[in-house]
């Protein structure tokens, strides 16, 4: 899968760029039909802890995932993000399994 990584307003080192690149393929594992992902890292409100920002766009044949978690590091917010999407991957596959149930169900009652 191909993935973008940009950092906004500060520049990612490759350590990082590398862990995030690592987390995003695992979730090939999931749904081999990702054709592509963007990941922004922004810094929000300097004074505050937790001003790391992942977000996460996964782009799937007719349909795009989004995540967006905010963190103490950018790797905890990577985490956390991966772990939505791949909750997300869970729901669209059982959604796409049911309506391929249901399509079958009806081509069979007309047979």
């Amino acid at each position: 899968m191909k993935i973008t990584v940009q950092a906004i307003h500060f520049t990612a080192d490759s350590k990082l760029i590398d862990f995030i690149q690592k987390k995003t393929d695992k979730l090939d594992q999931f749904l081999d039909q990702i054709i592509s992902g963007e990941v922004y890292l922004k810094l929000e409100n300097v004074g505050d802890i937790s001003n790391k920002i992942t977000e996460i766009k996964l782009l799937i044949p007719g349909n795009q995932l989004f995540a967006k978690e905010q963190c103490k590091s950018f790797e905890e917010a990577t985490d956390l993000a991966i772990e939505s999407l791949r909750k997300q991957i869970d729901k669209h596959k059982q959604k796409n399994r049911s309506h391929e149930s249901g399509v079958k169900e009806i081509i069979n009652n007309n047979l």
